[in-house]
């Protein structure tokens, strides 16, 4: 694990793909296989928080929303080198901030992941059942 480094936080949507890849593959993500997908996908969402080290992509989080209501958070990713430093903390309450008056927020945890969520205020919810159609193979 690297040491804290300055980290920069953006909203700008034209990240290289290149480093988009890098980050999924660094985190095993299928994702990572399809690129011109992940980059529309990025491109399409209501917000993105990317966290920067110097010019590498170390974190990265999107919210979808009907901009009203509901949002869902599909992905918050930091590199494994940049783990345990509060770059997906502040990723997650970057973007919770923004949505702050919404009625729910959405997210699917498996995994670690759970706890890391736990911690930003996100609570199971109820005795529901996260349900898909996926044709990834990292979950």
């Amino acid at each position: 694990m690297q040491p804290p480094a300055t980290i920069k936080y953006s909203e700008r949507r034209i990240i290289p793909l290149r480093d988009l890849v890098r980050l999924y593959r660094a985190n095993a993500w299928s994702s990572a296989d399809k690129p011109a997908q992940l980059r529309e996908a990025l491109r399409n969402a209501d917000t993105l928080v990317s966290a920067w080290s110097g010019a590498e992509l170390v974190g990265l989080g999107y919210a979808i929303s009907d901009r009203a209501l509901v949002v869902y958070y599909p992905h918050l990713l930091v590199h494994p080198d940049h783990q345990g430093h509060g770059i997906g903390s502040e990723i997650v309450r970057r973007l919770t901030a923004k949505y702050r008056d919404f009625h729910q927020h959405v997210l699917i945890a498996d995994g670690r992941a759970i706890e890391f969520y736990e911690k930003c205020g996100f609570t199971r919810a109820g005795k529901t059942e996260p349900m898909w159609i996926y044709s990834g193979r990292d979950h």
